[in-house]
């Protein structure tokens, strides 16, 4: 599929990676480069030579936030009607691991997107914040809400209330952030994580993933059964009969995904 305002393409054999590509505007995530990643996320998840996606901007940018242009004569009833937020959640459906690979500005709607993926890598010049008091307005696709479960309650009504920014390393002492490496590696070493993790087995991971996502909404009791029923349900993929197999004979497993 052609795209506009990002570039897609499949590296290392089995990572999909979806590239903002709108550099002018620092990667603003406007309504059709929202449209765009959707598709792009929803074609990289039903391919079963894709085992992990990788989103990334430039150098400079990962995502500056969302497009003010296209949002600021809007009234309520066209926020409403347009359903900006619905092209958000196609990131939520996603059932394969996601990495976000972070340069740059990663503000607003750009640090909500990379909040929304399970992974985050970035580099030294990495910069997050949620400025929309700045605009009049709060974070509006989950910013509060990822943030504070993210950087706990003190920290994340600092960055929402001044529009505050954290840097890489601060960003990785809250645990916002996974990994932070040179500007000029940074992408190369969340290529390498993404492989690694497109390489272990593909039901497992996708469970795996879900089972992490659900101990954010259900208490520890019902998570801790949640995470047994998945569990057992591995019993029944070859690749749980393949991967103890081949850990018995000391070789490396071949999975199937079934």
């Amino acid at each position: 599929m052609t795209y506009e305002n990002i570039i897609a393409e499949i590296v290392d054999g089995r990572v999909g990676v979806i590239r903002f590509n709108r550099p002018k505007a620092l990667n603003a995530l406007s309504p059709e480069l929202m449209a765009e990643l959707g598709d792009a996320l929803v074609e990289f998840d039903a391919d079963p030579n894709i085992g992990c996606i990788l989103i990334t901007g430039n150098e400079r940018a990962f995502a500056a936030g969302a497009d003010i242009k296209a949002m600021a004569q809007a009234s309520a009833m066209d926020m409403v009607a347009t359903d900006l937020i619905s092209r958000w959640e196609t990131i939520h459906s996603i059932s394969k691991p996601i990495v976000a690979a972070v340069s740059g500005f990663c503000l607003g709607g750009g640090c909500e997107l990379a909040m929304s993926c399970d992974i985050i890598v970035a580099s030294e010049s990495a910069q997050f914040g949620q400025p929309e008091i700045n605009l009049g307005i709060i974070p509006g696709f989950g910013g509060t809400q990822r943030l504070t479960h993210a950087v706990g309650k003190s920290a994340a009504m600092e960055m929402v209330l001044t529009g505050r920014t954290l840097s890489a390393e601060e960003a990785r002492s809250y645990g916002l952030v996974n990994h932070v490496y040179p500007v000029e590696v940074y992408f190369a070493e969340a290529v390498k994580l993404a492989a690694k993790i497109a390489a272990q087995a593909p039901i497992a991971a996708r469970l795996a993933k879900e089972a992490v996502n659900k101990s954010f909404e259900m208490s520890l009791h019902e998570g801790l059964n949640y995470e047994r029923r998945l569990f057992h349900m591995l019993f029944a993929s070859e690749d749980q009969k393949e991967g103890m197999a081949a850990f018995i004979e000391k070789r490396k497993p071949n999975w199937t995904g079934k």
